[in-house]
């Protein structure tokens, strides 16, 4: 495989590029928690530009220790004020277990990957408070920023506010 075409893809963006040179302050004061399946387009679907947001995406919009520091240098560094925590419908991370992954993993390579947590959970609506009430109690953002919890629909391009 080759990466051809996408550097001559990012020679013609950079081409006609005129959004350098600011700084890396979120400009809305929004950090967006989402999933990294590829038909979410986190600035889009809020209607902001490049700067105005950021994004922190994981498997499934789960906030991991790496996602929850993220929010917390957003919120200490980069004027968040706001931090919204988005799964979205349909998400192959909130179809199964664990144990599902591993299974068609092994199925595929061979390979063993029980040392490894992918996070799948079938409650997503669960596991959404959890992480809701985790960011929002964390010492660090608890008083600096609101946070809510929200689904996104993949077919319909909606969001709905859960908490």
């Amino acid at each position: 495989m080759s990466f051809d075409d996408l550097l001559a893809a990012n020679a013609e963006f950079g081409a006609t590029f005129t959004d350098g040179y600011f700084d890396g302050i979120a400009k809305a004061g929004v950090a967006l928690v989402t999933c990294m399946d590829s038909r979410i387009e986190p600035l889009r679907m809020l209607g902001l530009r490049l700067g105005d947001a950021k994004i922190l995406r994981s498997p499934g919009g789960r906030v991991s220790a790496e996602v929850l520091t993220g929010c917390v240098l957003s919120v200490q560094l980069l004027q968040v004020n706001r931090i919204m925590i988005v799964p979205h419908t349909r998400c192959a991370m909130a179809s199964g277990t664990d144990a599902d992954i591993r299974r068609k993993i092994a199925e595929k390579t061979g390979e063993d990957t029980s040392w490894i947590s992918f996070g799948a959970n079938t409650d997503q609506m669960g596991r959404l408070r959890e992480a809701v009430d985790m960011v929002s109690r964390h010492p660090l953002i608890r008083g600096e920023a609101e946070v809510g919890g929200f689904m996104y629909d993949v077919d319909t391009g909606l969001l709905r506010q859960i908490m």
